[in-house]
């Protein structure tokens, strides 16, 4: 049997790699030449020999020819095209006769192509076609096309929705380049889908599309701002402006509890740990897979949405083997905005008053209005902080090949502490892209007849420092709001400072910093504090993918395809001794080291049929895939460095015994199996309907359930393809209804979660006195769930897409209902189960909403404008919490009694701002004394005059938690996005705007459990007297009434609008290029975050949605404001 199959797999090899024997096969390719000098390249590569007379041969005139082991018969043919002559080959003589009549030459051919736009980019889904009709087919993803059998006097007609028809005279040629002009029509180009590609006009899901020209005009850092205000239904929201910060995304609400965010396919393969990796400059395409009939597909990792990358590849155009571009940007960044908050005689003034209403004598007797005080916000920004972004990319091919390289750097200085080498960013990034033909028998045999071969792989080196961000204890833009402004940058009192606190930070020019002091706890000198070395995190990140596809049959292609997510990432670390604050110093110097490793591989096979049938149209797929992912970490540290210099900060040079150092170390792993299949059937192009399935296994879920299936299933109904739009207005181009409905999973809940594991450190004591022994103890960490699932996300949408006047204009509107089943949550049990709360699928959660896209595109003149906006509308509700009370509450502000401000409840959006309602100022004493219960109790007897009054919500005559209710929320109900384009005659302007509404942001940026430290500047409108205010409390130390406890007083509007990219650029006309020898030459200026429209107090509006902590600003890390200049350059 074994021999049987031997014979057999070799005779299939055989069969693919062995074109047919014929009488020699010759491979010429040689493009713009004349018939002579191809004749004379043949003679050289296989001996033959012309014999013509020069009368009888025009040997001027110009061929190209793309010839792969072909007969020589077939290559002379080639030759001779369109020439009025015979041939007749001879041993090694070619024999040229002129004919005898004056019949033209039929000749049939195989004609092969390029079709590129007007910025030279591949276009994909083409149709070209012969005029008669008889053949016929589109370009692919590379733009490029082939027709087989065309006669020599045909007429190939290029067309493509959105671009101006093309008729070319075939003329003998076999290989043309074409180039289409944008027409004034909205194009209806291929977009990727999950394994394939579908012509965008019958897709029949929720899929949302940014291209290679949308990125030209915002020249983003991060991928993940490639989507910000371009496409509806994802919210992005920067985590904070620290350079390598990411950013949040969510791709139709919060759809969990848990972790909330969309799956990451980079050229198919799925990456994890982030993709900051991806230079933007080498993306083709993203497209955003929204609802659950495009993204079942991915099954059990699909809750979220899924975003595919597709990377750039090459192509020849313009007749030109190899294109070479350099794209810089060169900037600088400063803060937008600073936060407004007391001055010198401002601070001292309400201090004074704090300790007066506490009893107190005050503590600045003369506060003095002649000094502002220091300015600690400027101390720490760092103005005109540099950014750059340089990238060379270098494309090319041939008919059959092509590839793309890439080399990128990234570079930014953080404009807080970037400027002491403590917040800045370095990215190194290289790719190479290419695609080859390795066999293509297609003119010769049905089956087997192609095979092509793949390759997507990057590097990438990262290097970054950070802060502390959006804390109020103790980052550095956290102490610079509350620090006092009496207090100087460096001491004025060196040398009683040090006689206390000998370790006391000085700079590098040797002056002493002073110290905050210790009443103003974790608050510390912020420039003192940027002084200090910082962690250093470096990753280093290999994403590579391989695949090799086949063509079986007509219509019939194998692929297989391998892929890895090799990740080293890590961080150092060292801390001299040092003095800070009563919070913050080290009396010994110490030495960290971390040390991460992870890798993700993937198989993937699969099988696809394409096949029509008269106006029937059907397309299948088949597939498999596995994926492992497996990592390991370290971390060390170690005490007293024998010398503190930088250089020598490692675990080995640190003298700490065993007794303090400290290791720790894990790993992680897990698997996932997947089948899956698709069905796509149209008629016409006017019927369309599709059906998903997958089954998935996972090495993360219980026993009971180590696999699940998600279907999906959608359909569209192209209305004007119908007989009665003919009656239809001549304005209504183009209308398509979608429904789809599906079902995704969501698996991210870590490893071994469904069984019973074992914690150590549960030591015990046995014997007493000389006796007694400390024995190492382990104990079960809690109750296992063999039926552990993921969670489920369950999905329905409608849509419908409306094209007018002739395409220019088009609108898109979508409606979704999306619940998640099932969310795993801790289940609340007795501590004396475990440790650890077992995992269950416990909890429900809804997002419904609306999204609507909309451009419109016009000249005027040689002017070319469009316009193009989108919005989205999103209602989140948490159905079930899965616990006995449904409901929780989360984190505390500042210790404050009742201080507990975020909750999650059954029935409400998920996450809200919890606290009291309030009603104004007490004015008098009597105000406080009149407000009283049934009882006649005093509401609130530890109020008095200025003081907050409470709402008492539930009505029991007691101010009270019971009285805390929703205040406001984080998320907002609308994003929305404006982008503007205009170009004419060279010079191109591009805007983009974006922005939320029917949000709130809670404002905890003040901490009130340090009554001295700097207040921001609305507390100077306090009330301190009848009738001064009736919205800021009077300033106390002590606060008996809780005046700050969690409240509508520190809620605020989080609506905001900026203008978030504009770029002015100029291209040079071609005509002078052409004398400098380049293809393009672009300059450019260009400004980000330019202009933001808020009413937000704090620093910045937009607040990341991280966890539960949605909308909270506890003084986040602004972002920038950036002015940039540039240039591209295509030789």
């Amino acid at each position: 049997m074994k021999q049987t199959l031997k014979v057999i797999l070799m005779a299939l090899m055989i069969y693919i790699f062995t074109p047919p024997v014929l009488s020699q096969n010759i491979t010429l390719k040689m493009r713009n030449v004349t018939v002579k000098q191809a004749i004379e390249s043949l003679k050289t590569k296989t001996g033959y020999s012309f014999v013509y007379e020069s009368k009888d041969l025009n040997t001027k005139n110009i061929i190209t020819l793309s010839i792969y082991k072909k007969s020589i018969d077939e290559v002379v043919k080639q030759i001779l095209i369109n020439q009025n002559v015979d041939y007749e080959i001879k041993d090694k003589n070619i024999i040229i006769i002129k004919k005898t009549d004056k019949e033209s030459p039929t000749t049939v051919l195989n004609i092969k192509g390029f079709v590129y736009d007007e910025y030279g980019e591949p276009i994909m889904g083409a149709s070209v076609f012969t005029k008669d009709g008889r053949s016929g087919t589109i370009t692919n993803m590379y733009g490029k096309f082939q027709l087989e059998n065309v006669d020599n006097s045909s007429t190939i007609v290029i067309s493509y929705i959105g671009y101006e028809t093309q008729q070319l005279q075939i003329n003998g040629k076999s290989y043309f380049e074409i180039r289409l002009n944008e027409d004034s029509k909205t194009l209806f180009e291929l977009i990727v889908v999950g394994y394939g590609i579908q012509k965008k006009s019958i897709v029949t899901a929720a899929i949302s599309r940014v291209n290679s020209d949308d990125l030209k005009s915002t020249s983003p850092s991060r991928v993940d701002n490639v989507l910000k205000g371009k496409v509806s239904g994802v919210s992005i929201t920067q985590v904070s402006g620290q350079p390598g910060d990411g950013a949040r995304v969510r791709i139709r609400g919060i759809g969990t509890i848990n972790d909330s965010e969309p799956l990451y396919i980079i050229d198919g393969m799925a990456v994890r740990n982030g993709i900051d990796y991806l230079n933007p400059s080498d993306i083709q395409s993203v497209e955003i897979l929204k609802d659950a009939a495009s993204a079942a597909i991915y099954g059990a990792r699909a809750a979220n949405g899924v975003i595919l990358i597709t990377t750039k590849n090459g192509n020849s155009k313009s007749g030109k083997q190899v294109t070479v571009s350099y794209d810089a940007s060169f900037g600088v960044q400063s803060p937008w905005k600073k936060l407004d908050v007391l001055n010198s005689y401002q601070y001292q003034t309400i201090i004074n008053e704090a300790y007066i209403n506490d009893g107190y004598a005050p503590v600045y007797p003369t506060p003095s209005a002649s000094s502002q005080g220091t300015d600690w916000q400027k101390e720490i920004f760092n103005y005109n902080a540099p950014v750059q972004n340089q990238q060379v990319s270098v494309t090319g091919g041939t008919l059959d090949n092509s590839y793309f390289l890439s080399f990128g750097n990234f570079k930014q200085e953080g404009i807080v502490g970037g400027n002491f080498d403590r917040s800045n960013y370095n990215r190194y990034s290289f790719r190479i892209n290419g695609v080859y033909t390795l066999i293509d028998e297609t003119n010769h045999r049905k089956l087997l007849n192609k095979m092509r071969f793949g390759v997507n792989a990057a590097y990438t080196r990262i290097t970054s420092t950070g802060v502390l961000t959006n804390s109020e204890f103790g980052s550095p833009l956290g102490s610079a709001i509350m620090s006092s402004p009496l207090l100087p940058v460096f001491a004025t009192n060196p040398s009683e400072i040090l006689a206390l606190h000998p370790h006391a930070v000085k700079s590098k020019n040797g002056q002493l910093y002073s110290i905050a002091g210790d009443s103003f706890g974790e608050i510390i000198n912020p420039v003192a504090d940027l002084n200090l070395p910082g962690t250093k995190n470096n990753t280093d990140k290999i994403v590579s993918t391989i695949w090799a596809d086949i063509q079986m049959a007509k219509g019939l292609i194998f692929k297989s395809s391998y892929g890895i997510d090799l990740s080293f990432w890590g961080a150092d670390s060292w801390s001299p001794v040092y003095y800070l604050g009563r919070t913050r110093y080290a009396d010994i110097s110490s030495v960290n080291s971390m040390m991460n490793r992870g890798l993700s591989w993937q198989l993937e096979n699969t099988l696809t049929y394409s096949t029509a049938f008269g106006k029937n149209n059907f397309s299948f797929l088949l597939g498999q895939s596995a994926q492992k992912y497996s990592s390991r970490f370290l971390w060390g540290q170690n005490y007293g460095l024998q010398e503190e210099d930088p250089d020598k900060a490692n675990i080995n040079f640190a003298t700490g015994d065993v007794t303090v150092q400290r290791t720790d170390g894990g790993t992680n792993n897990s698997t996932l199996a997947s089948y899956f299949a698709r069905v796509s059937y149209n008629f016409d192009e006017k019927y369309l309907v599709e059906g998903i399935v997958r089954r998935d296994g996972s090495s993360n879920f219980g026993t009971n359930n180590k696999w699940a299936i998600f279907p999906s299933l959608s359909a569209g109904w192209v209305v004007t393809k119908e007989k009665f739009a003919s009656d239809f207005p001549s304005w209504l181009s183009f209308m398509k209804l979608r429904a789809s409905w599906g079902k995704n999973g969501n698996q991210n809940i870590g490893q071994f979660r469904y069984v019973t594991t074992i914690a150590g450190n549960n030591n015990y004591v046995f014997g007493n006195g000389t006796s007694e022994a400390i024995v190492f103890g382990t104990k079960p960490n809690g109750i296992s769930n063999p039926s552990l699932k993921w969670e489920e996300s369950q999905q329905t949408d409608f849509g419908i897409d409306v094209y007018f006047l002739k395409n220019n204009i088009t609108f898109s509107i979508d409606y979704f209902n999306k619940q998640t089943i099932g969310m795993l949550m801790s289940v609340p049990l007795p501590a004396y189960i475990g440790e650890v709360a077992p995992i269950g699928n416990v909890g429900d959660m809804k997002n419904e909403g609306v999204e609507m896209d909309a451009s419109i595109k016009f000249n005027v003149s040689d002017c070319k404008i469009s316009f193009s906006a989108n919005t989205t509308y999103i209602q989140n509700k948490l159905i079930n919490l899965g616990n006995d009370t449904g409901y929780e509450n989360y984190d505390m502000l500042h210790g404050v009694p009742g201080g507990t401000y975020i909750r999650a409840q059954n029935g409400m959006p998920f996450p809200y701002f919890y606290g009291h309602l309030t009603n104004g100022i007490f004015q008098t004493q009597a105000e406080v004394n009149s407000y009283t219960n049934t009882k006649g109790e005093k509401m609130q007897p530890n109020a008095s005059a200025g003081d907050i009054r409470f709402v008492d919500y539930d009505k029991n005559g007691v101010i009270d938690n019971n009285d805390r209710t929703k205040i406001g929320k984080g998320l907002p109900d609308w994003t929305y996005g404006l982008n503007i384009n205009a170009e004419c005659k060279g010079i191109d302007l591009n805007i983009m705007l974006q922005g939320v509404a029917g949000n709130q942001i809670f404002d905890a940026v003040r901490r009130v459990d340090l009554p001295i430290v700097n207040q921001p500047a609305y507390i100077w409108d306090r009330w301190h007297g009848e009738g001064t205010s009736n919205s800021i409390p009077r300033m106390v130390i002590g606060d008996p009434n809780l005046n700050w406890r969690p409240s509508d007083l520190n809620i605020q509007k989080g609506d905001y609008l900026r203008l978030k990219n504009i770029q002015l650029g100029y291209t040079l006309p071609q005509n002078v290029m052409n004398k400098i020898y380049l293809s393009n030459l672009r300059f450019f200026i260009a400004a980000e975050n330019l202009l933001t429209v808020s009413g937000y107090r704090g620093f910045d509006p937009e607040i990341s949605n991280v966890g539960i902590n949605i909308g909270i600003d506890k003084g986040n890390y602004p972002q920038a404001r950036t002015f940039m200049a540039g240039i591209n350059v295509t030789l």
